[in-house]
């Protein structure tokens, strides 16, 4: 259809009630990234969590509330096909001059999967494929702002970096902030570049926000060296502001937007600019989806991630299968061995020892999304009616889906439909990886599962389930939990020590001489299902015996409902300014000027 020959007032309207719903939208969501501002000020973490869990739905009410706009008012379902092609033309039109035109397009093709039949997914319809160009949108603000030190001088110049942020509280001293992070480049650069270099300094213009940390991201620019850094900026056990550390190995800035961590929140005009300036400091490996989804744009990742697999698919040719390890309970799993996800499926018919259902495992998951991840948990990406070429799928595989969710499978000619569906980053099953793994990697190991459980206990959350199996091991040798149908909240839980048997023969029964809750747990159990291979369980017991003890998760318990909230970093200890006792190390006394 040439776009000359649309002139339906029907369709315009349409258009435009789309596009005040996603601007609608929108707005909100640089609401929580000026509110996420105003709440670091205050040391609100509670209600840092109660934002970041608030701004999870509002995507799907936005849109939902506008297909239900759009049908009453319009009669959606009565349109013939050349209308709802206009709407598409119509709408992109109104995209040329927009600041988020990708994330409107994005969500064009949320409201209308509400109104029109999976049919209609394709490009004619919807944008199967990105229509209006993100390049050079200009924003007001700027996204980031450049910085000159020849003008001032390096320390005045990374002190204005900072300033220009007008935090409203006050710092404990930046000034010898400054000198550690002085010290800190020079020492990663290996001295001081030459005076007359033409250096500049870009700064993305608004900062990040997440969990109890504001952090700044941007590169210095000397010629064809780029150099990328980040600053996080915390709160002192005194309550003023001081910068923690500066990050300038991209192995450990990368980590920062780990999606086993809380998403961002950020005010950002232009989206756009921002992920462009992300993917120009970040390995080249980082996926698109990857970095707006952790800008909390999770539906623009899912949107970008789909149109990489589509188009992977396309230039590969091996076949999904299923995913070596256990099979699940819960969970079909598989995977297509030249791709680095897994895809899972909720059973129609669980094992008998799982007391869930349906509706508990999606909540369970997306309970996970609200949450601090700390690092220990793999985020998922969920999709509806998801059609994948059946010629991809080994005969295995299909009789697998058919045998296990047949309920979530629709065969249509040529495609596999998938009614729901999870995705999530593949990694190495921990039960796998400990079965050839060497002595040092062995215990190491074991030392990140344990630490894994006890940073996810401090931020609420219990595994549940805790075999070996439920956890992997990423590629960076962090241990990371990824099944979730039995987690709870650490303060739902009812931690109990075993009773001591009436009589001794008790002991040796199958049945239990005590009464069992839901909720109770009996952490000296862990041992008998943890602790099989007398390797696994001299390393468990040299770092983590405190795990099998009630009066460890007793007192993590009085601590979450005491309010505190622990403090998670994204980098080692050692590169932080300060040690977790406090103390200052010293800046080195010669200052570059």
């Amino acid at each position: 259809m040439n776009i000359s020959t649309v002139r339906s007032p029907l369709a315009l309207n349409i258009a435009k009630a789309m596009l005040d719903g996603f601007d609608r939208h929108y707005q909100l969501i640089r609401h929580y990234g000026q509110q996420a501002k105003l709440l670091f000020e205050a040391g609100d973490w509670k209600g840092v969590h109660q934002a970041v869990s608030e701004r999870i739905p509002s995507y799907d009410n936005r849109s939902n509330e506008t297909a239900k706009l759009i049908e009453a008012e319009y009669g959606a379902h009565s349109l013939d096909d050349d209308t709802w092609q206009q709407v598409k033309l119509l709408y992109i039109g109104q995209l040329i001059n927009h600041k988020q035109p990708e994330l409107a397009e994005t969500f064009f093709n949320s409201v209308c999967s509400r109104l029109l039949h999976r049919t209609y997914f394709h490009n004619d319809y919807i944008f199967a494929r990105p229509a209006v160009s993100t390049e050079y949108i200009l924003s007001d603000p700027p996204s980031y702002s450049s910085y000159y030190p020849l003008q001032r001088g390096l320390r005045q110049m990374i002190k204005q970096i900072v300033l220009d942020f007008d935090w409203q509280r006050p710092f404990e001293d930046l000034d010898r902030d400054v000198d550690y992070t002085l010290r800190t480049v020079k020492k990663f650069l290996g001295g001081w570049p030459k005076a007359e270099s033409n250096i500049q300094v870009q700064v993305l213009y608004s900062a990040f926000y997440r969990n109890k940390a504001a952090y700044i991201f941007g590169k210095a620019i000397n010629g064809h060296v780029v150099t990328p850094f980040a600053i996080p900026v915390l709160h002192s056990p005194e309550g003023k502001l001081v910068l923690d550390t500066v990050l300038l190995d991209t192995s450990w800035i990368v980590l920062l937007f780990s999606l086993s961590r809380a998403y961002f929140m950020v005010d950002m005009e232009v989206p756009s600019g921002y992920f462009q300036f992300l993917q120009s400091m970040l390995p080249n490996n980082k996926p698109r989806s990857e970095i707006y989804t952790m800008l909390g744009l999770g539906k623009q990742g899912k949107t970008m991630f789909f149109r990489d697999l589509k188009d992977h698919l396309r230039h590969s040719e091996d076949k999904f299968i299923i995913a070596p390890g256990v099979l699940g309970m819960v969970m079909l799993v598989f995977t297509l061995p030249s791709y680095p996800y897994v895809f899972k499926i909720i059973k129609d018919v669980f094992a008998a020892t799982k007391e869930v259902d349906h509706e508990t495992v999606k909540a369970k998951y997306m309970l996970v999304k609200k949450v601090d991840r700390v690092g220990r948990m793999a985020d998922t990406l969920e999709f509806s009616l998801v059609a994948l070429p059946k010629k991809r799928f080994s005969d295995e595989l299909i009789e697998a889906l058919r045998t296990h969710a047949p309920s979530l499978l629709e065969e249509d000619g040529n495609d596999l439909v998938i009614k729901h569906l999870y995705i999530e980053r593949r990694m190495t099953p921990l039960n796998i990886y400990l079965d050839s793994a060497s002595p040092e990697e062995l215990d190491h190991a074991v030392l990140e599962y344990g630490n894994a459980i006890r940073e996810l206990a401090s931020a609420n959350i219990f595994p549940g389930d805790m075999l070996w199996k439920n956890f992997g091991m990423t590629s960076y040798n962090r241990v990371v939990f990824y099944d979730y149908d039995e987690i709870e909240y650490m303060t739902d839980c009812n931690f109990r020590a075993i009773p001591e048997a009436p009589y001794p023969e008790m002991e040796m029964s199958s049945e239990p001489w005590y009464s069992v809750a839901r909720n109770d747990v009996f952490p000296e159990e862990f041992a008998a299902f943890l602790l099989g291979s007398p390797k696994i369980r001299s390393s468990f017991l040299k770092y983590h015996r405190h795990l099998l003890s009630v009066d460890f998760w007793k007192a993590t318990q009085e601590k979450i409902r005491a309010g505190h909230v622990v403090d998670f970093f994204p980098y080692p200890q050692e590169l932080r300014f300060c040690n977790a006792y406090g103390t200052t190390q010293k800046p080195d006394e010669k200052k570059p000027h």
